[in-house]
């Protein structure tokens, strides 16, 4: 549903009859209202000081990310074995410009260091152990604060009161909370990088009242070192990866409960390649320096090239600060009760800037021959529809769980939050001195379905319209790879099995304490000093603010029941059961759900009238993250149903992918138990 509205952005300009989407949905009375980012079809988003349209285009070559250092193995382990940091540096991702940011990196090696993370190389049966370092330190010791600001009114990895809700406004400004999380891994619990599993660096200057563990790292570090045999130290957790399973990129990046959005922002994100066995082709690819790992992210910058992100939620509705007059956690209403509206969190974040490998818009030279590109999509909030400016295809021969059932060739891509593909880009006929721009024309806002300019507005086409630049140049070699649809990809065994079926749902909510001014289309009214002023519940014509936060849930007779991280756990799956996940999306636009342990496959998706269609040709084989696309309103949610098989005992998670969502209550535990 798309609104006209007219309001503020948050620089004071007035924006005229901008389109906005409405994107909560509230399922607990009939009447709602929700409030949605604002986009100006024809200018930059909003985000920091720094306009992106003075940010010069394809002057820096594309990031090669290198493979990331092993350490020296301790004793009596016989797989590959890293120490990994996460450490502050500064690197220059707007040209010219220096950004401090994080990211991980081998303790052996300085120079390794680097946003993204270098890639991790694995080998398919042949275990990796890493012991994971929280060293957001400055040298001196002590600890750093996060470069971000921190909502502590969310439900949290809280230092403070050992992973609660707080009730602070003010942004946290302590020792950062981290715990890795490999993505797409088929991982024992004690190794996963549960939210509740972080761990603070082994700071001098902490106080002694902060918990330095969350509520399930002790357990899982007593497992660990009785299965592992090597200590967890002080302001770090060792995992240790079987690597059992199909060949495929995963990706591993922070977990830590309820700043997920905010730490990955600020950088902690590599690739992991398990490589080998039969699910691999060992030769026909292009290799070496013709394979190439992308990871897209959206950012926004402030002039002195420091990250921005909103540290209000005014941004979100497109006010300035001073111009949104609710009451935050913790004040109480008009009509004295608690407010249940975040004052930092925003539902969602797009930002104004494409950064791809560290860099904005940067160009790689390619030589006419085939490429294979590894393609992540690392945005906060952001759907990609990637597409070359001339129009050339590419075939998608892999996604998250490994190769596809067959090749699918393609003009453009749709990849949500977290998924992976795996392209080849074939340049050999493509004349050399040629300069194709590899395009987005997905939407700044967030993303429901549908075609491009039919039924939303492509991204801005001078800036998160573009991504990166490819320029052709000779050959330096011949190229021995085979022609994509000649490939013959690895057989796929599919899930097998009766199938349990469970019933789950995708809920979007408003406030049920603060009320605004709306009109009769249900947008907010302003008052004549342009500000946005909260109303008694019982105002005519008074409407809940929203959306403060995203669940997922059960269905209890036919009706969805959202739930809470904090409840009680509802999914218990029996190891080795095979279920049917039918997931009913009550909200106004697509989720990425995310399964923790396992890949899946992709059964079928039934639209708001009923018909039914099996799984795009990119989705074949097993993924782990798959788009939820919505419906038509309460009485008709879209619906998506997926094959699914634990096999490992213990705590998961199950969760969307939008990490703003994540962060506030749209994540729940999966407790698998033993038949």
């Amino acid at each position: 549903m798309k609104d006209m509205v007219i309001t503020q952005n948050p620089e004071g300009e007035k924006m005229k009859e901008n389109q906005s989407r409405k994107i909560c949905c509230n399922l607990i009375v009939a009447a709602f209202l929700c409030i949605g980012l604002q986009v100006s079809v024809h200018g930059a988003l909003p985000g920091g000081s720094l306009d992106p349209t003075t940010i010069p285009k394809y002057i820096k070559p594309l990031k090669i990310l290198p493979t990331m250092p092993k350490s020296t193995n301790p004793n009596n382990f016989s797989g590959d074995y890293y120490e990994i940091a996460v450490r502050q540096f500064q690197q220059e991702v707007v040209p010219g410009l220096n950004t401090t940011v994080w990211g991980y990196g081998s303790v052996s090696d300085d120079s390794s260091f680097s946003y993204p993370a270098y890639t991790i190389e694995a080998v398919q049966n042949k275990p990796v152990r890493v012991k994971w370092i929280n060293d957001l330190k400055k040298p001196n010791g002590k600890y750093l604060p996060h470069l971000l600001p921190i909502d502590q009114t969310l439900h949290w990895a809280n230092p403070l009161m050992a992973d609660m809700h707080g009730d602070d406004p003010s942004p946290y400004i302590g020792p950062v909370p981290m715990v890795p999380h490999l993505h797409g891994a088929h991982v024992t619990q004690d190794s996963d990088g549960y939210p509740e599993a972080w761990f603070l660096p082994n700071a001098t200057n902490i106080p002694a009242s902060y918990a330095k563990f969350g509520t399930k790292y002790e357990q899982f570090k007593g497992e660990a070192e009785a299965t592992y045999g090597q200590t967890w130290e002080p302001g770090t957790a060792v995992y240790q990866y079987p690597n059992d399973q199909r060949a495929a990129a995963l990706w591993y990046h922070d977990h830590s409960l309820g700043m997920t959005r905010t730490n990955v922002y600020a950088g902690p994100t590599g690739f992991y390649l398990i490589r080998g066995g039969s699910d691999d082709l060992t030769s026909g690819l292009p290799s070496g320096a013709y394979e190439i790992p992308l990871i897209i992210q959206d950012k926004s910058f402030n002039k002195n090239g420091s990250l921005f992100y909103p540290d209000n939620r005014a941004f979100f509705e497109g006010l300035k600060q001073n111009k949104l007059k609710i009451p935050f956690i913790p004040e109480l209403t008009i009509d004295g009760e608690q407010s249940d509206v975040s004052p930092i969190f925003n539902p969602e974040f797009f930002g104004n800037t494409m950064v791809v490998n560290g860099s904005t818009w940067p160009y790689l030279e390619v030589e006419k021959r085939r490429y294979r590109f590894r393609v992540l999509n690392a945005s906060d909030s952001r759907f990609l529809i990637l597409k070359m400016s001339n129009n050339h295809k590419f075939w998608v021969i892999g996604n998250d769980g490994g190769f596809l059932a067959a090749p699918v060739k393609l003009k453009t891509l749709l990849i949500a939050p977290a998924e992976r593909f795996d392209i080849i880009i074939n340049f050999a006929k493509i004349p050399v001195g040629t300069t194709i721009t590899l395009q987005n024309i997905g939407p700044d806002e967030p993303f429901g379905g549908g075609e491009p300019d039919n039924d939303f507005d492509i991204a801005d086409p001078d800036t998160t319209g573009q991504v990166m630049q490819f320029r052709v140049v000779a050959s330096s070699g011949s190229d021995d790879s085979i022609r994509p649809k000649n490939l013959q990809l690895p057989a796929i065994t599919s899930i097998s099995g009766n199938p349990v079926i469970r019933h789950l749902s995708i809920n979007e909510l408003v406030s049920q304490t603060v009320f605004i001014p709306v009109d009769s289309e249900g947008d907010p009214i302003l008052n004549n000093q342009g500000k946005l002023v909260a109303v008694p519940a019982n105002t005519p014509g008074a409407g809940m603010f929203g959306p403060v936060k995203a669940e997922l849930g059960t269905m209890e007779n036919g009706v969805p029941v959202p739930q809470s991280w904090m409840g009680a756990i509802s999914n218990t799956p029996t190891v080795g059961q095979t279920e049917e996940w039918v997931l009913y999306n009550y909200t106004e636009d697509a989720h990425p759900i995310h399964l923790h342990q396992i890949q899946f496959e992709v059964i079928e998706r039934i639209d708001q009238m009923g018909k039914a269609t099996g799984p795009e040709p990119w989705e074949t084989g097993f993924k782990d993250t798959v788009i939820a696309y919505p419906g038509n309103g309460d009485a008709n949610p879209g619906i998506t149903r997926l094959r699914v098989k634990f096999d490992l005992p213990g705590l998961f998670v199950w969760h969307c992918h939008i990490l703003s969502h994540e962060d506030n209550e749209m994540m729940l535990p999966i407790k698998t138990v033993a038949p």
